[in-house]
């Protein structure tokens, strides 16, 4: 190599690592007290809490443990601790992060401030992924709990051509269509409406798991208890590897840094608030399940949370109030989804490494329009025309190793910004974000290793995308050649 081409490889690896200072950041969006950012400021604590619980608290918990009771028997319950306790670790980073550098982009925003612009995209790349496919993977299960709520309360179903996609012998998914769009249009009318629209679905659907627990249990048995950890710890463990997945809505709190009132104060304590009120109704839940039916019985659609009702009950009205649960569930997962993932855009158009087209704010509305019709249209047809369940576990993985990159960025940013402003800060650093990351690979390591193939060809396509596009047009660049 040629000392011209030594001297270009070396200016493009500067400006590939380069950080965005957070005072940049807070200057964009008027935290420094001089001026408004482009978004407004109008979401409070509870409604961001529930931005959390709604994006963490999804159909899952009606269902999973028919697939965590057979690995781990009664000790499910300790597995759900366990996962929340991981969760845990990695919502004690976020809190500082959130606090420290509360604007839109969520990790994508923390990891350019920590660790450079390259390694911002490929966390994007990990959160466009963890997005866009959990949002059309949620919205598709939407036509089955629609279909049984029609056929219990009225004795009608939409016909499978339009509730099926292609894959599964019908037309299109057309409720998961109807559903995305219902959701966008509600985003395009304001973040505020939308987060208060948001905290009235959680409320629903989490009095509908209380409810659960208070019916559920009087039929509580001690006997179905009696073999409390049938396959040892390594039986809770490998359930709570399985469990984690339901904890990882609470990425969705930073999304919003924005939008929030007193961000400083309410990110942290908001991420905090969203972890203690799942991990409880997680662990509440799965407690009466377990003790209200002998562990034999958790195989398949057995284990729903409807079925050990009926059988408590004797009746059939508990499957039409969890059917319509599900149903509030999903559109509130679903909610959350597409504002997460079109706040996350608007950070990355922002620096210049997406075009202008999605950082435009409706003067009006202050919400990203483009955004969220872009959006919509996207995961619409992925939800209406694709079968997605193999991607499921993509979602997973994307949301890990974002989980990684945070814990890791509390650690950069202790070092690079000691005496910047915090809302909170994390305890027992730094043994709690290290620890983080060791949970985090934990669980990646058991997944399987057709996802990690895809997912490090889908993060190289994002990056390759940076180095053609987004290197060139990088606000930080711009900003520092005309320095």
């Amino acid at each position: 190599m040629s000392p011209t081409e030594e001297m270009a490889m070396a200016a493009w690896t500067q400006q590939a690592l380069r950080r965005k200072p957070v005072e940049l950041m807070a200057a964009e969006t008027g935290l420094d007290g001089h001026g408004g950012g482009q978004l407004a400021r109008t979401i409070g604590l509870f409604p961001l809490t529930m931005i959390g619980v709604g994006a963490t608290i999804g159909t899952g918990i009606f269902f999973i443990l028919s697939e965590a009771v057979p690995v781990a028997g009664p000790a499910v319950v300790w597995s759900f601790a366990i996962a929340g306790a991981v969760a845990g670790l990695t919502a004690l980073c976020y809190a500082e992060l959130a606090g420290a550098v509360p604007v839109s982009g969520s990790s994508y925003s923390y990891a350019y401030a920590t660790l450079g612009e390259v390694v911002a995209m490929g966390v994007a790349a990990c959160l466009l992924l963890e997005y866009g496919v959990s949002g059309a993977a949620v919205a598709v299960g939407w036509s089955q709990y629609l279909n049984q709520l029609l056929d219990n309360v009225l004795g009608v179903r939409i016909p499978d051509v339009l509730a099926q996609s292609p894959e599964g012998g019908g037309l299109i998914n057309l409720p998961a269509v109807v559903l995305i769009a219902l959701c966008a249009l509600l985003l395009i009318r304001g973040a505020s409406e939308s987060a208060t629209v948001n905290a009235i679905m959680v409320v629903i659907k989490v009095a509908v798991l209380v409810m659960f627990v208070i019916i559920g249990i009087t039929g509580w048995n001690t006997d179905n208890l009696a073999d409390f950890a049938p396959f040892g710890l390594a039986g809770v463990t490998g359930a709570a590897g399985i469990i984690f997945f339901a904890y990882v809505g609470l990425d969705a709190v930073s999304t919003a840094g924005e939008e929030v009132k007193n961000p400083r104060r309410n990110m942290p304590l908001a991420i905090m608030l969203a972890l203690v009120t799942v991990t409880t109704v997680y662990v509440a839940v799965a407690l009466v399940a377990v003790a209200a039916q002998p562990q034999g019985m958790f195989a398949g659609q057995e284990a729903g949370l409807a079925a050990i009702l009926q059988d408590v009950v004797g009746a059939s009205w508990p499957g039409t109030v969890l059917a319509a649960g599900a149903i509030v569930s999903i559109f509130s997962v679903t909610l959350v989804v597409l504002y997460g993932q079109t706040r996350i855009l608007f950070a990355i158009g922002r620096d210049g490494m997406l075009p202008a087209f999605f950082e435009r704010v409706h003067a009006r509305t202050r919400t990203p329009v483009n955004n969220t019709v872009v959006v919509a249209v996207a995961i619409a047809l992925l939800a209406g025309f694709l079968p997605i369940d193999f991607l499921a576990e993509m979602t997973s993985i994307g949301t890990l190793v974002a989980f990684l990159v945070v814990s890791i960025g509390v650690i950069v940013l202790r070092r690079t910004a000691p005496d910047l402003p915090r809302g909170f800060t994390v305890p027992g650093y730094p043994v709690t974000p290290i620890l983080s990351v060791l949970g985090c690979l934990w669980i990646i390591k058991d997944l399987r290793p057709v996802t990690i193939g895809v997912f490090a060809v889908w993060v190289v396509a994002v990056l390759i995308w940076y180095f053609t596009y987004g290197i060139r047009h990088s606000r930080l660049r711009e900003q520092a050649a005309g320095a």
